[in-house]
């Protein structure tokens, strides 16, 4: 029989149900089964205690965006890596997208991630299916055929749908399904050849640009499409200002698009490319872990994606975790493959934002969260919340612990990542996913009664 779990002390912070105190929490056979004081009395026997004192307590962090690699690139991640670093950043749902090799765009291979899933995984997984066959922009995928296999909605992320009548067909079956197209919005035609953000910073360093306007082209599209159609559209990686500008108007005028944001984009500019340990007085090195798509943008950037997380022009951060291997970055800038390792930083580099006052945690957590949560379907409406009932989803996180980032000790076997070396201040404690602990940090202790 499972034990009980008592989370003791902690403040918990529920955005879902505007809850923000200290208290104990309950978890009883993988739910949650009451949030108080002096919840369990002296009859209670078989419980485990978990001191949360100073600690906050809420639900497990949802990311609508990460690339696990299985099948076909094992080398950089796999299900088993991958769910295991997801719960070392506190998440509890995942979402990986169909760009692994083959593609995820047929029933049998979103039956093989959800098999291995089960036997492999730790944390939930939820799969996002193929738009076209292929990802190759050609022909769409059996989309009915996705949807009864359980695809939570339909993407080719790495690369866009660029014939606009295709789009629109996927829209209006998406539609029908009542499931998300999640856009990669990316006109090739502005991008190729390009690999950090068009700016003074690629001027200086010698490298073919990325326009912001091939960001925003395609989103502006894709609203036409999505106020056209009804679908629900849902922004990938937003960017730009002038990306947030779109997506706040079409908000204001009713058409069903949503937007996420990942960590890096909030927390760091295209300066960053800039290795800053090279010898500034020779020639300038660039640093290939932070090479992404869509690129580091500027701090003008940064600064309207916060505002547009803060104004709810933005729905909610995802990780875009994508792991590759140390060849695939220690190689030539223009060789490097896109992407940044971000479970295992994900929730330390957002905590800088609460310790600038740039966003209050109530928000951020309400971002990793409840929001989220929302944008996928209603068989998810247990997700992102600490409702009584509910499973126990529970992620605790120390605010204030400071460590430094050593990719080494990352378990994902993505290395890759822009932070390392950083301080970082606030810290993932320990996950629990449906009632059981699948992280624990080492300095966590758990008693028993």
């Amino acid at each position: 029989m499972k034990s009980d779990v008592l989370i003791r002390g902690g403040r918990i912070i529920d955005p879902s149900q505007k809850i923000d105190q200290k208290a104990d929490l309950h978890i009883s056979q993988g739910q949650i089964v009451n949030i108080g004081t002096n919840i369990l009395d002296s009859a209670t026997r078989n419980y485990k205690e978990i001191d949360a004192t100073g600690l906050i307590v809420c639900p497990g962090f949802i990311d609508l965006h990460c690339h696990l690699r299985e099948p076909g690139f094992e080398d950089k991640e796999t299900i088993a890596t991958g769910t295991r670093a997801a719960a070392a950043g506190g998440f509890t749902t995942i979402c990986c997208m169909p760009n692994t090799n083959p593609p995820l765009d047929n029933k049998a291979l979103i039956d093989y991630v959800y098999k291995k899933a089960k036997e492999d995984g730790i944390i939930r997984v939820l799969c996002i299916g193929c738009i076209t066959i292929g990802r190759q922009g050609e022909q769409l995928s059996e989309m009915h055929e996705l949807a009864d296999a359980g695809v939570i909605g339909f993407s080719d992320d790495g690369a866009p749908v660029s014939n606009s009548r295709l789009m629109y067909l996927a829209m209006d079956y998406s539609r029908q399904f009542g499931l998300l197209i999640i856009d990669h919005c990316e006109d090739v035609y502005l991008t190729d050849g390009g690999h950090i953000n068009e700016g003074w910073v690629s001027t200086q360093l010698g490298l073919k640009g990325i326009p912001s306007a091939a960001e925003e082209i395609m989103i502006a599209r894709d609203i036409a499409l999505a106020k056209f159609t009804g679908a629900k559209l849902h922004i990938a990686h937003v960017s730009t200002s002038g990306s947030v500008e779109l997506i706040r108007n079409a908000k204001d005028k009713n058409i069903p698009v949503t937007a996420e944001v990942t960590p890096h984009h909030l927390t760091l500019t295209d300066e960053r490319v800039i290795n800053s340990s090279a010898n500034t007085e020779t020639q300038l090195q660039y640093d290939t872990n932070a090479k992404v798509n869509p690129p580091l943008r500027t701090q003008h950037d940064v600064k309207s994606l916060l505002m547009g997380l803060k104004d709810g022009t933005i729905d909610a951060i995802a990780t875009d975790h994508a792991p590759h291997t140390i060849v695939d970055k220690l190689c030539e800038f223009g060789f490097a493959s896109f992407g940044i390792s971000g479970f295992e930083t994900a929730f330390a580099s957002l905590a800088t934002l609460v310790h600038s006052d740039d966003i209050d945690i109530n928000t951020l957590i309400a971002k990793l969260t409840c929001e989220p949560a929302k944008i996928l379907n209603s068989k998810h409406s247990q997700l992102g919340t600490l409702k009584i009932g509910c499973k126990a989803d529970i992620t605790v996180i120390d605010l204030n612990r400071e460590w430094i980032v050593e990719s080494q000790n990352f378990l994902s076997k993505g290395k890759n990542t822009p932070y390392q070396g950083y301080r970082m201040k606030g810290k993932v404690i320990a996950t629990f996913y449906e009632g059981n602990i699948v992280y624990q940090d080492n300095d966590m202790v758990i008693g028993q009664e």
